[in-house]
């Protein structure tokens, strides 16, 4: 397992134009981002050959997936592709494993009965696998027969398997079985501090937190652009993240009243936010860095807002 340390990085946007995808990773590695993380979401580009693709070209940087949903993939053969991509490109690689959204995992008929076992089952078999156990396992989800990984396939250093989980029964099996924890955005002081708690991670454990960002010399501006980003977050699946903000009922009433997420963003005062992303001038931006920091976040990942991502690049990086 990795020790904590403390990195920013940046996500590769899912809806990233085809031949603007190795640009903004060789741009990133160029402007000294830490990592760089691609997302497996349901009807966009798969996790494992974005990854595969980005270590190839670039030299330095380390990539993430974040994450793959563990209903989708047959344990065996994920430690396989993992354990590749690590063995080819040594000490660059992580990976999360998660449940999925459960609307895109039952829309490809691969939602569990009990989500919270298939995930604990599959993140403890990946690594042992990755680390050259050989697996007996007859679990409810997870069947493993004596497999393992040939010493000829085994990579060195040993990647992260990281889980990207949110609610606290999730968030405590990944301290317990994971080397770190993936919180997806957005990811408050408050939110990682509550995370944290239910954590409870009894070895070194990383914290990953997605946010969305902007960096401008003009903090409405930075605040303008980050504002649409955050129209998901008053829906159902996100209300563990503002759950713990002062404003987070409030938050949820104006979500109710609102027609539509284009009106809840709009309506958002600026403090609001200002607390859900990393946005406004660099000064402004590395003191909310500071204080993910010292809520418990190892890895801080910028997803770029405004309509250029690979424009947004230069601006996110004076913060590192």
């Amino acid at each position: 397992m990795s020790s904590p340390h403390r990195s920013v990085g940046v996500m590769l946007p899912c809806d990233l134009p085809a031949d603007d995808v190795l640009p903004f990773a060789r741009r990133a590695d160029e402007l000294g981002f830490d990592s760089v993380w691609v997302v497996e979401d349901l009807g966009h580009r798969g996790g494992v050959a974005q990854a595969a693709v980005v270590l190839a070209s670039t030299s330095r940087i380390r990539v993430g997936i974040g994450l793959l949903p563990a209903g989708s993939r047959n344990v065996a053969f994920a430690a396989m592709e993992i354990a590749t991509l690590a063995q080819l490109f040594p000490g660059r690689l992580d990976v999360a494993v998660g449940h999925g959204m459960p609307a895109w995992m039952r829309g490809a008929g691969a939602w569990p009965a009990s989500p919270l076992t298939l995930l604990e089952e599959y993140v403890t078999a990946v690594r042992q696998l990755v680390r050259g156990g050989r697996v007996r396992d007859d679990g409810r989800y997870v069947r493993l027969d004596g497999v393992r990984l040939e010493p000829s396939a085994l990579p060195s250093p040993v990647p992260d398997v990281l889980a990207g989980v949110r609610g606290p029964k999730s968030l405590a099996v990944s301290g317990r079985v994971a080397d770190g924890t993936v919180l997806a955005e957005p990811a408050a002081p408050a939110y990682v501090r509550e995370a944290v708690g239910h954590i409870a991670p009894r070895l070194p454990h990383r914290v990953v937190a997605y946010n969305v960002a902007c960096v401008d010399e003009d903090p409405r501006a930075a605040l303008a652009a980050a504002r649409p980003a955050l129209e998901w977050v008053g829906e159902p699946d996100w209300r563990a993240q503002v759950a713990a903000l002062p404003f987070g009922d409030e938050l949820a009433g104006l979500r109710a009243r609102c027609s539509s997420r284009a009106e809840f963003a709009r309506r958002m005062p600026d403090a609001w936010v200002a607390e859900l992303a990393v946005a406004g001038t660099r000064e402004q931006a590395r003191a909310r860095l500071a204080a993910l920091r010292e809520a418990g976040v190892t890895d801080a990942v910028l997803i770029p807002a405004g309509k250029d991502p690979s424009a947004a690049l230069a601006s996110l990086a004076t913060v590192l």
